[in-house]
């Protein structure tokens, strides 16, 4: 006995079956038209990407070049004058005549200053005078003397007050010469303390003098590069008053000891400062030429990109002929991580990861990856300066 025969069979052409198939019907096609739209937008996206993957980029380029450097020893110091004293007087007065202006230079024994002498120079007049007495007196008793007429206690006596008296005379003068300021040595003055009239206690600062030319530098170098720094050696420094200048100078005396807190040791070195455009105080910064020239690989700073895992270039790299097509530049940007040396100027020494003549990217490189098709661009020349010149604008 056939069991489907006793199934009822449904009945196509009633409305209800109708119905129910024009439902199905319906919700088949919406699900494939989804279906559909959702493969055409994947391979829409995807034709989309692969499209703008590696969009062609404009760069600007260096060529990296073997560069000789000597070696350097940086360092910070102090210019010091040759000669620098605030100057004053050993006694006390009332200001009488000054012979000086504020800043101006001045000649060795230069007389800068006098306070009254009235008293002290009639002081040594009366000295004067008992020396001429005490002279008549020991010539004329030195006569007698001859003729048994006085005494040799007597003319012993006549010579002591003479010397007496003379030395009473060499003391008023240096009293009086105290009252005088001159100038120790060459130089130039400070701003004056002082007016005429004005009281001056013992000691007061009257004004400063430093000796410009030379000036002198002190600055320190850590113990390791002792053996690389000599007398005699040449230096160059900069200050921050003229940033486009550099000055030269000489290492003229190395400590005999190292410092036991931070292990450097001081170095002094004389700069010629004909102009005076070098002050006392002045804070500078000295590079010493130490040993024989070395050659590096050398690039502008601004090809390097800097990361936290490491620093980098973009090498230009030409396309082979099986990878070059229509819209091919003939040349691509390959990532190459690099070891850096010593930084001159606008220039970094590459120590690992560039070779000699390889075009490097200078210029657009954070919009770069691997295999980026690039056109090279070089209207705009970016610094590659050793030795730049700074410029105030």
């Amino acid at each position: 006995m056939n069991i489907l025969s006793n199934i009822p069979r449904p009945n196509l052409s009633s409305p209800l079956a109708r119905r129910m198939l024009l439902m199905l019907a319906v919700m088949g096609s919406i699900f494939l038209l989804l279906c559909g739209y959702i493969w055409l937008r994947s391979v829409m996206i995807k034709r989309y990407l692969a499209a703008s993957d590696n969009p062609i980029q404009t760069v600007s380029v260096s060529t990296a070049v073997v560069t000789e450097w000597k070696p350097r020893i940086k360092a910070i110091g102090t210019l010091k004058a040759a000669n620098g004293a605030d100057l004053a007087l050993e006694t006390s007065g009332i200001v009488e005549k000054l012979y000086f202006k504020s800043g101006e230079d001045v000649a060795i024994g230069q007389v800068l200053l006098e306070l009254n002498k009235g008293m002290d120079l009639a002081q040594l007049e009366s000295f004067n005078a008992a020396v001429e007495l005490a002279e008549q007196t020991y010539r004329r008793d030195a006569a007698q003397l001859k003729l048994h007429a006085v005494s040799q206690a007597t003319v012993d006596s006549d010579l002591s007050n003479l010397k007496k008296s003379r030395a009473q005379v060499s003391q008023q003068e240096a009293i009086l010469s105290q009252k005088i300021l001159r100038a120790p040595f060459a130089g130039r003055l400070g701003i004056s303390k002082v007016d005429l009239g004005q009281y001056l206690g013992q000691g007061s600062v009257i004004v400063t003098l430093q000796q410009l030319d030379p000036i002198y530098i002190d600055f320190v170098v850590p113990q390791k590069v002792v053996s690389r720094v000599k007398s005699g050696q040449e230096i160059e420094i900069q200050v921050d008053a003229f940033p486009s200048k550099s000055f030269k100078g000489v290492i003229t005396a190395i400590s005999s000891k190292v410092d036991t807190s931070s292990r450097n040791i001081e170095v002094r070195a004389s700069v010629a400062n004909p102009e005076h455009n070098l002050l006392p105080g002045m804070f500078a910064q000295i590079e010493i030429e130490a040993g024989s020239s070395e050659r590096f690989v050398t690039l502008p700073q601004t090809a390097i990109v800097y990361e936290p895992y490491g620093n980098s270039v973009y090498i230009i790299e030409k396309d082979s002929a099986d990878k070059k097509t229509s819209q091919s530049t003939g040349f691509t940007a390959r990532q190459s991580f690099v070891q850096l040396g010593n930084v001159r100027g606008d220039q970094v020494a590459v120590q690992k990861g560039v070779s000699p003549g390889v075009l490097v990217v200078v210029a657009g490189q954070l919009k770069l990856r691997n295999g980026t098709a690039v056109k090279i661009e070089n209207k705009i020349q970016l610094p590659n300066d050793p030795t730049p010149t700074l410029h105030d604008k």
